[in-house]
């Protein structure tokens, strides 16, 4: 996804997809370890998804940038 697409989110909804790319992030360093991960590159986009959402989160805090309505 892009940042667009995450600050049009709630806030809510960036938590539970942070949330679902931390899952994802976690079964896909456990597969590169058991040798039986598909795509190297899979595990390259999550983390940098995660730090995206992470990113946006913390400018949301901080009051940079607003989220969608309802984002409370």
């Amino acid at each position: 996804m892009k940042a667009t697409e995450f600050r049009e989110m709630s806030h809510a909804e960036v938590k539970v997809r942070l949330d679902e790319l931390m899952e994802e992030s976690f079964n896909l360093r456990f597969q590169h370890v058991a040798s039986q991960l598909s795509s190297p590159i899979r595990l390259r986009q999550v983390r940098r998804e995660i730090a995206l959402v992470r990113t946006i989160l913390k400018e949301h805090e901080l009051g940079l940038r607003t989220l969608a309505s309802g984002e409370n």
